[in-house]
């Protein structure tokens, strides 16, 4: 097993809040660096307050404990918002392992918070509508409040992303109304007796993220893995752990960024196996573009070295192929 803190750099944001143009440079630089080679990284001094991750991990934690009978009151909808219940969700599209059983977590699902009157919901577009709330004081507070503290972050991230890339004019505005999700993860204790990896179960399966940006909020309790992309066939795979350190997130590229970047930028499989003999609670939040993007290599990282690799795709039928694949509820709704 490699050495974490080799393997998945420490990057320092405090340039995000600087407006020190030379230090935002840097800092594109540094992304650049550790997305073209890892495809992770951990980020420190983001800004966000730890009070406030506590608080949503708390509401998590609430929201887990409640009856299934009282948590399937909000099951998952055809706007991919609520509760997902165990054995619902199962990574068919990994390539790294025989994935024969959905994965051990729960979650409960929200996005972008759309009214009635919300441009996006009047336009029809794609899983545009509004959240599902259980009935717990403050829940809906605690959520809220660290969906729009994480939203301005991603924007923050993205553009001097952008500005690395020589892409600000294509990349900023595709984020100015994002999609967004936060998931608020459960994975139960694993049964000692059981050898998941060899019988296909994990906690989560082998997969890449399908998104642009995904920030993730862990616990101590581990399981998290990241494909060491030096060794990703056959049985030399290696999967690196990457641990939780205090005060920082782990931020990893998606299948959109890697499109962008015409393949610069990594979207590195990664898995959870909670082998740590409790539960364990995670809060990802992904950050991606407007489903009416699309996305296409960037003019900036296509040349005679490296010639186009992907074709374009908007971003929004891309996402409704990711989740009937994915997801039982949505693919219910092929019946309905």
């Amino acid at each position: 097993m490699q050495d974490t803190q080799r393997a998945v750099p420490i990057i320092d944001v405090t340039a995000l809040y600087s407006g020190d143009s030379d230090a935002q440079q840097q800092l594109g630089e540094q992304f650049i660096e550790a997305y073209s080679t890892a495809g992770f990284s951990y980020i420190t001094n983001h800004r966000i307050p730890q009070t406030l991750i506590d608080r949503v991990f708390a509401a998590s934690a609430q929201f887990h404990a409640l009856p299934t009978r009282q948590k399937k009151s909000v099951e998952l909808n055809q706007l991919h918002r609520g509760f997902i219940p165990i054995n619902t969700s199962t990574d068919v599209n990994s390539t790294l392992a025989d994935v024969s059983h959905p994965n051990q977590s729960e979650s409960f699902m929200v996005m972008r918070e759309d009214g009635s009157e919300s441009q996006a919901v009047r336009a029809g577009d794609y899983l545009a509508g509004p959240n599902q709330w259980p009935q717990l004081n403050g829940f809906r507070e605690a959520v809220m409040t660290y969906n729009t503290a994480m939203t301005s972050l991603g924007q923050r991230l993205v553009r001097v992303i952008a500005q690395a890339l020589n892409a600000e004019r294509q990349l900023v505005p595709a984020f100015e109304v994002p999609t967004t999700w936060l998931r608020l993860l459960y994975y139960p204790a694993k049964n000692p007796g059981v050898d998941w990896e060899t019988h296909g179960i994990f906690g989560s399966a082998p997969h890449t993220d399908f998104g642009c940006l995904t920030l993730l909020a862990q616990d101590d309790a581990g399981g998290l893995q990241v494909l060491d992309t030096a060794h990703e066939h056959g049985d030399s795979a290696t999967w690196i752990d990457v641990p939780t350190i205090p005060g920082t997130f782990v931020v990893n590229a998606g299948d959109m960024l890697q499109r962008w970047s015409n393949g610069l930028l990594k979207s590195t499989p990664h898995r959870v196996i909670n082998t740590s003999g409790k539960a364990r609670y995670s809060c990802p939040f992904f950050f991606d573009p407007n489903v009416n993007t699309t996305v296409t290599p960037l003019a900036s990282c296509i040349n005679e070295l490296h010639p186009k690799r992907f074709e374009p795709i908007r971003f929004g039928d891309f996402l409704r192929k990711e989740l009937e694949a994915g997801y039982d509820h949505h693919k219910q709704s092929d019946h309905d």
